[in-house]
């Protein structure tokens, strides 16, 4: 069966009671914590590190898809797989040397992914497809939460579905920035994994409800 698995991105939760937010992905029905780590210089915002990730580990059972949105991101692959994560996520246009970096992920245990911004297309993943258990791809400009999602996002979407089946490739499609129940369906038809929701899920007034709505638009 097709993975299809909602992850809530901590970027938009309250940041004063994580430990509720923690609490509550682990009784909902997400299925990844999607913590986006920004170093002011990669993107123009900053947000939370590995004191943090690592202050959340023990309060979770389910895994931490950390998406790096720094520079020079190898510095901190043995940091953050210290700290807890699953899935190690570094940006292309951040990485000088891709495959190893990837590598580097997978040789500590973790699932290697990688995201693209939205101005960089997709195929310039056809040379690392066997080194990559996830794609991200940006559906907004990264750095800032509560964004609007970027249409041009399906065409890549399609594109890079195509790519990953001609190449028989298992790694997953995520899709993160302006997703929520407007679009969460559209998306998986169109070849998308996993979908990192962020205003969607924790600026509602019942955010369980909301990731089980979002479930509920493809029977998961």
């Amino acid at each position: 069966m097709t993975p299809r698995l909602i992850a809530p991105s901590l970027l938009s939760a309250d940041f004063a009671r994580l430990h509720e937010a923690c609490a509550l992905i682990e009784s909902s029905a997400a299925d990844w914590y999607h913590l986006d780590v920004m170093d002011g210089v990669f993107v123009p915002n900053l947000s939370f590190g590995l004191p943090v990730i690592e202050a959340m580990k023990p309060l979770s059972t389910k895994p931490f898809d950390v998406h790096l949105m720094i520079v020079q991101p190898e510095r901190y692959f043995e940091a953050f797989q210290k700290a807890g994560a699953d899935v190690l996520t570094v940006h292309l246009e951040a990485s000088t040397h891709l495959h190893r970096s990837l590598q580097g992920i997978r040789e500590l245990g973790m699932k290697a992914g990688v995201a693209l911004n939205p101005h960089t297309p997709v195929e310039a993943l056809s040379e690392v497809l066997d080194a990559v258990d996830v794609v991200c791809l940006m559906s907004v400009n990264p750095g800032f939460g509560g964004q609007g999602f970027i249409p041009r996002t399906f065409d890549k979407l399609r594109t890079l579905r195509r790519m990953l089946d001609e190449a028989q490739s298992p790694a997953l499609i995520e899709i993160d920035g302006g997703v929520g129940p407007h679009n969460a369906k559209a998306l998986f038809e169109a070849g998308a994994n996993v979908l990192v929701a962020g205003n969607a899920v924790f600026k509602t007034p019942h955010p369980e409800k909301s990731i089980e709505a979002i479930k509920l638009l493809y029977g998961g």
